[in-house]
Parts: structure tokens; sequence; C-alpha cells
């Protein structure tokens, strides 16, 4: 039986903004991480987010969010989502969203990477590699992007998750030779003995370490996906599919039609008002990274909350401007919570938003046992298997 509902699916997904700590987060150190809960205590009662708030966000907390009231009659359904995969970067968060989730702990360098890695690295490049340890990113270019734009060595680091980055200033290296470096190291990072999730070119500008800052030329070589996802069911049914941001990248290009990259949060919501108005069918998933890279990472809970309020704003649009068959689901990949310590994602729950302007009822979609749940329900929106992980929540939508 054909149970179509919706035409086009578009998912959003607001990088690193977790609800709060998982079940799981003492494993990971992370006990009492709450990214929004933080942000909003931040400001004091201040924090405006009106169309978030009549979808739900403080419905789905166990505590309303400062300054967010919750929804008398949200305008559709909210809930929850845990994370299984085994890490808290955003791959295994994307991946399981799309019914892949990593069940192995991939690795990770707390020492720094393998001599053996390095030495084949700085071959290959023609260059010395210099920190490799785990580092704040803005730090990094800070206490040594000097010294690289003196020497043109590359600035290796690392962080709590499953990711070799490589830093370089724009004038000393050109893009062109960055990307070919990482998607060198990718090569040397994909197992049998070591499989590392992302390498990332983090490219950098400016006269001198007050000034540097890191570009919107950051690109990610992920590992590609080790099993099928429902972004290659969707397109091996030849089903429209389209990628905003950095999902491309994630997915490393496997199973998109068409692909953007942002320049920012809002050129990736300039984006998105672009694909709403394309004639299609399938889905469109939207990574809005900002949130993680600018102010998570940097512990800032003010730039944040006010990144949100921005994005806020422009949801109204895309609030606006959906049509009766489209489906509009909003969600986060890991959290990144400003008000925690150190400077690594945080393992927790993320938010799961969920509305079309057909739909007559509203409520709760509980806590979802796994991120899969989202991709199942697009699967089984255009009629197609389901798979091993993930429950559709997709018959619950009235």
């Amino acid at each position: 039986m054909n149970y179509q509902k919706y035409k086009r699916v578009f998912g959003i997904v607001l990088d690193s903004v977790g609800t709060g700590a998982a079940a799981d987060a003492a494993k990971y150190g992370d006990v009492g991480a709450d990214t929004l809960g933080h942000v909003g205590a931040a400001y004091h009662g201040r924090l405006a987010l009106p169309n978030l708030g009549r979808l739900g966000i403080s419905n789905l907390r166990d505590q309303p969010l400062l300054g967010v009231a919750p929804a008398e009659s949200p305008l559709g359904y909210y809930g929850r989502m845990a994370e299984i995969s085994a890490g808290k970067d955003s791959m295994d968060g994307h991946w399981e969203m799309m019914g892949l989730p990593v069940k192995q702990s991939l690795a990770t360098f707390p020492e720094g990477f393998p001599a053996e890695i390095i030495q084949k690295l700085e071959e290959f490049s023609g260059r010395r590699v210099i920190v490799n340890r785990p580092y704040s990113g803005t730090a990094v270019i800070h206490d040594y992007g000097e010294q690289q734009l003196d020497t043109g060595e590359l600035i290796v680091y690392t962080s709590g998750d499953s990711v070799m980055q490589i830093a370089a200033h724009e004038d000393v290296i050109p893009l062109t030779e960055l990307y070919r470096i990482c998607a060198y190291a990718r090569t040397l990072l994909n197992g049998p003995d070591i499989v590392v999730g992302r390498v990332i070119a983090r490219p950098y500008i400016g006269p001198d370490k007050d000034h540097f800052t890191r570009t919107a030329s950051r690109r990610d070589f992920s590992l590609e996906p080790t099993g099928e996802t429902a972004i290659d069911r969707l397109h091996q049914a030849s089903w429209d599919t389209i990628a905003i941001g950095k999902i491309n990248d994630i997915f490393s290009g496997r199973g998109f039609a068409q692909a953007y990259h942002n320049e920012s949060n809002l050129d990736g919501m300039d984006h998105l008002d672009e694909v709403m108005g394309q004639d299609f069918s399938g889905f469109c998933f939207a990574n809005l990274v900002d949130f993680d890279t600018m102010y998570g990472h940097r512990r800032d809970p003010i730039g944040f909350g006010r990144a949100l309020m921005d994005f806020d704003q422009r949801l109204g649009t895309v609030l606006d401007r959906l049509h009766d068959d489209d489906l509009l689901v909003i969600t986060a990949d890991h959290g990144n919570d400003p008000g925690f310590t150190g400077t690594d994602h945080t393992r927790e729950m993320v938010p799961l938003l969920v509305y079309s302007p057909s739909m007559h009822g509203h409520g709760t979609l509980g806590t979802r046992s796994t991120f899969a749940d989202f991709g199942a329900t697009v699967l089984e929106n255009f009629n197609l298997p389901t798979g091993q992980y993930g429950s559709s929540f997709l018959r619950e939508l009235q």
C-alpha cells in the first residue's frame, strides 16, 4: 500500500544544538552537558526564539528553555532522539540519522598521530608537520600560525573525536594543494589498522596571530559510508536527493544528485530558500555548522545564542513557504555545550521538531531510541524499506 504523504522532505541539522545530557553521557565525561540549557542561562531569559518555540523546542525538554515558553498548542510534533553510535562526532550523528550507526569506536589520538602516518604525510607533501596533538582549532592557529606562515609547515592537530585536522595559511599553501594533501591523508586513515572518521582541511587567513581567522573554505574528507544509507536508497529509487552544507562531504558525495557548499549559516539558509523554490520530489538534507565551529568549540554561549536567534528569524520564512505536501524536520547531530568544560563535542540528546502545513494534529513523538528514526521516516514516506535500524514515526503525524 502507498503511504506517501509528502512530496518534499526538508531536514535541517542544527549542528551541535544538543538538548541535555544523554543517558550514557558518563561514558563520555559529559554528565551535566546541556547545550540549549546553558545558552538559555547565559541570556538570562532574553533568548528570543519564537519560531522554534511554537514548534515545541521548550516542550521537548525536562526543564523549559529559559526565555522560551512551552507552546500550549505546538505547530506540529516534537520529541528527542538518543544516539546509539559509538562516538559523538558529526559523521556518527549524520550516518546514524540515515540508518547507518557507527557501532565500533573509530580511532582517536590523545597523544597525536603515529610517527609512520606523519612521516608519510611529510614525504607526500614535502612539508614538515608541526603540533600533532589535541588542540583547539582557534588556539592552534594563534599559537602556531605565524610559524606556519614563515615556514610553510603543516599544522596537524586533533580533538576528542576521530578526526585529523590540517591547518595552513591560504597565502602559503593554496587551497588546491591543501585539499590534495588532505585527500592523501584520507587514504592513510581508511584502515584496516587505523580508521579515522574525518580529515578536515582548515585554511586560515590574516597577517598575524591576533588577526588570523579560519575561512569558509573548510572541507571535510570523510570516511566513505561503510554500508547502505537512506540517501543511497532514495537515490537508487530515483527520488531527488539534495545536500546543503557539509552534508555532501560527510557522506563522501555518495547518493546526492545536487549539492551546495555553505559559507555560513545564513548562506545555508539562502541555499535552502533556493531549493524551496524548486519543483522536486525527494529529500533535501541541510547542515548549518556555525553553531559548532564558531561558538560551541570556542565555548561562546552568547555567540551561540545569537546564531540561534538569527536562524529562528530565517526559519519564519521557511515555515511560511512550506507547501501542504512538504515535511520539515529539524534536529541536531550531537551537542557542543558552550557552557561546559573543554572544547570538544558533548554526548547529548538532540531535538526533533516536525511540521507540515497539512497537519491537523500536534503532540509529542517521545524520546526516540536512535537517530535512525529520522531516516526510517523519510524512507517510509517514499515507500522504501527502512533497513535494520530505526522506526518510522510517519504514521504518528496527523
